[in-house]
């Protein structure tokens, strides 16, 4: 299930070697978006067609977790679950599976706040939990929370001991586990979404039910039809196209990636960075800042991340193309490149290097163990002698689906000593505490424990922790980067700078990357520095609409969204993009934040009570509301939307300080004042918050606490010329004219086309 909040407020932007790149052709018009799926479903020939002749592929393929995916429920395999009765408790809920009347149904908790009966249609997953689809009407199908574990044969809650209403977003019953748009791409072969705003309905369809062969050989109808005639012919096949590797890692990182859908229609062979926009390390809490997946992150981002895939690794170096398991077992699949002797890799002897007893996997999946200096015994079984457990650690999903990291990182106790980051070490020691890991660490590998890779880490903690007070060390980091996926996190990264010459200059030459995702994350950036007008910035993003990459250019588009031409390529991209993703919140919210870039309110209000009524207990979207409600003079409506904000979410900053504003706008400056001060006692780096703190503070006669306010806010953004002007106002009437004077030529330094300032410093200055 995946998901991208593109802006999560409005005026937000869409969260080094460098090579040149040829542009596209800026005057292509728009190209049709998605072709009719009628003749493109006749183009697939179903996985039955393969059987025949190649039937060993065949085999490994229909019991592998692709072909069953998603499935509908089948007697055989189902009743079992069922039949008797299982009920289980979850929160305040009880959900009951049974088999009635020949039919999978699971009681749970409904739309009617009662327990309800619900049929079930199709079931998706095989193992380690299956999970339940339920009819809905408008062409929905929606994820029951009740679950089913095979191995331990019983029932379960895929939140935990989450006790989620009907109402929310995240609830069974919600947009946030509709099929539709979170599970159906990727559980299907060649799936259309089919939403239709107008009518909030779904009429969705697909080549194939589950992952199908042509998933991921793309249709092969033509291939069907000329084997049939010319087979026998020793003839090469003109109807196939050996993809490349990276071709392969994209259509795999399709279905593995958490990412944004900008098409909707991929198809094997094309590039990911065509149909998608990923979700990387970020500010925010997705992923551990060294890279470790931390939420429901997938398996294609934190690849990208690692030294394997910068190395040339691909998936199939390491998965069966059609069972998708691993080719050896434990630690014979990483000694194919790692052993002693190897080209292609550092050498590697698992015992002497993990500093544990190696308990393994002979050739024919026998366990062995190697015995290392200090163990006694060699039938002690332990696992931190092999590879995956310290380079591949697992995180439980759902519950029970342990997944492997692919960010092949390596273990840093420093790192969760300073910022909490997990380790392989502690993960598995948990009686343990990090200095014992970091001392064991430090005396096993010394001096190598200073790797790139801590350093980067640590910045980037930094940053998720607004502790960062100047873009020197990201610039820093950058220079040294020579992984793209790294280059991009970045760039990302230096968004709150973009407007200082420096990060201008950087973002800018990154529009020239060799690399998509650097590129894309650079033109969102750029965003910061288009709106405080630097000069440049709008001529190298104008560029940037015409790039190779669609991720590129649709983030181009954004960043101009207030000027873009919705008939040129980029335009008609980007509205296919925020129609595409209009049946969830996130989507509104980026349909509303489009029009009131383009200065379209009316419009924007409405997107945005539609996504508060799909979530309700969003503060952002109450707050993105309320800003656009106070601008079309509805200063009750605002105020009382963002009093239910900092009821949803009383320790977030902005909510506060929007309603600071919310409250100024209905004359109210004590409630002013005190949401402001709580705004910057949340978040003591919110400039805006101190700024107008300040003005406040001045208008209540508090001039020494509003030059205070102020004097924080111009050491957070020295480069604002408003906050240097307010203070000299202030400074001005309260007969600090030498001071005024100097903090008037600082804003004029900034912008010399600041008439007010400039009369004000001439009055003082006679």
């Amino acid at each position: 299930m995946r998901t991208w909040l593109a802006s999560a407020t409005i005026g937000a932007a869409w969260l080094a070697a460098l090579g040149l790149v040829h542009a596209a052709n800026p005057s292509a018009p728009p190209a049709p978006l998605l072709p009719d799926e009628h003749p493109v479903y006749a183009q697939y020939g179903g996985s039955a067609s393969c059987q025949g002749c190649h039937a060993e592929e065949y085999t490994l393929w229909q019991n592998s977790h692709h072909a069953l995916a998603e499935r509908p429920v089948q007697p055989s395999r189902d009743r079992a679950a069922f039949d008797p009765p299982q009920s289980f408790h979850h929160g305040r809920q009880t959900s009951v599976a049974s088999w009635t009347n020949g039919t999978a149904v699971v009681t749970a908790l409904g739309l009617s706040h009662q327990p309800e009966a619900h049929p079930i249609a199709r079931v998706i997953g095989e193992d380690p939990l299956l999970q339940y689809l339920v009819p809905f009407p408008g062409g929905r199908f929606q994820t029951l929370e009740a679950s089913f574990d095979p191995q331990a044969r019983e029932w379960f809650n895929s939140y935990g001991a989450e006790d989620r209403q009907p109402g929310e977003w995240g609830h069974w019953t919600g947009r946030g586990m509709n099929w539709n748009s979170m599970c159906a791409t990727c559980h299907n072969t060649r799936l259309r979404k089919n939403y239709d705003a107008p009518t909030d309905t779904f009429h969705t369809t697909m080549a194939e039910p589950s992952v199908g062969c042509e998933a991921c050989h793309g249709p092969l109808a033509a291939h069907n039809a000329w084997q049939a005639k010319y087979g026998k012919s020793g003839q090469p096949d003109p109807t196939l196209t050996k993809p490349s590797r990276a071709q392969v890692v994209d259509t795999c990182g399709v279905c593995h990636a958490l990412r944004s859908d900008l098409t909707g229609d991929f198809q094997p062979g094309d590039t990911f960075t065509d149909h998608c926009e990923l979700l990387k390390v970020d500010a925010s809490e997705r992923y551990y800042a060294d890279g470790q997946i931390r939420g429901e992150d997938y398996e294609y981002g934190s690849f990208l991340s690692s030294r394997m895939h910068l190395r040339g690794v691909y998936c199939l170096d390491c998965h069966n193309p059609h069972s998708y398991k691993t080719r050896l077992p434990g630690n014979w699949l990483c000694l194919r490149c790692h052993a002693v002797g190897s080209q292609n890799a550092p050498a590697i002897n698992p015992a002497t290097h993990s500093h544990h007893l190696v308990h393994d996997f002979d050739t024919h999946g026998q366990p062995v163990n190697v015995a290392l200096t200090g163990y006694h015994s060699s039938t002690v079984k332990e696992t931190g002698g092999e590879c995956v457990n310290c380079h591949m650690p697992q995180t439980p999903y759902m519950q029970r689906h342990w997944r492997h990291d692919h960010g092949f990182t390596s273990p840093d106790p420093l790192l969760t000593r300073q910022f909490g980051i997990p380790n392989a070490c502690n993960r598995c020691h948990t009686d343990k505490d990090a200095d014992w890991a970091l001392t064991n660490c430090a005396t096993w590998y010394g001096a190598k424990m200073e790797r790139p890779a801590r350093s980067r880490a640590q910045v980037i903690a930094q940053m998720q922790r607004g502790e960062l007070a100047s873009p020197s060390p990201l610039l820093g980091w950058l220079s040294r980067e020579d992984s793209p996926y790294w280059r991009s996190v970045a760039l990302d990264l230096l968004m709150p700078w973009a407007a200082q010459p420096t990060v201008t200059s950087v973002l800018v030459q990154g529009l020239q990357d060799t690399n998509a995702l650097v590129r894309s994350a650079a033109a969102r950036s750029l965003e910061t520095a288009l709106n405080a007008a630097v000069p440049g910035v709008t001529a190298a993003l104008a560029h940037a609409l015409a790039d190779p990459a669609r991720n590129v250019r649709v983030a181009a588009a954004w960043t101009l969204r207030a000027t873009v031409d919705e008939q040129s390529r980029a335009g008609g991209e980007l509205k296919h993009y925020l129609a595409l993703n209009a049946d969830e919140p996130v989507g509104r919210l980026n349909q509303g934040n489009y029009a009131y870039a383009r200065n379209d309110l009316p419009a924007a209000v409405g997107y945005f009570q539609t996504a508060v009524s799909w979530d309700p207990y969003s503060a952002p979207l109450h707050e993105n509301l309320a800003v656009v409600l106070s601008q079309l003079n509805r200063n009750p409506e605002a105020v009382a939307t963002l009093e239910q904000a900092v009821q949803l979410a009383p320790l977030d900053a902005e909510a506060h300080y929007q309603l600071g504003l919310a409250y100024a706008g209905i004359g109210n400056q004590t409630n002013t004042l005190t949401q402001l001060q709580a705004a910057v006692r949340l978040d003591a780096r919110h400039v805006l918050g101190w700024y107008n703190l300040g003005l406040v503070q001045n208008q209540l006669g508090q001039a020494s606490e509003a030059l205070e306010s102020l004097a924080h806010a111009e050491t957070l953004d020295p480069a604002d010329p408003r906050i240097p002007y307010a203070a000299a106002t202030i400074m001005a009437r309260q007969g600090q004219i030498a001071t005024a004077v100097a903090a008037l030529k600082r804003s004029l330094a900034i912008d010399p086309g600041q008439p007010a300032a400039r009369q004000l410093l001439q009055e003082l200055s006679k």
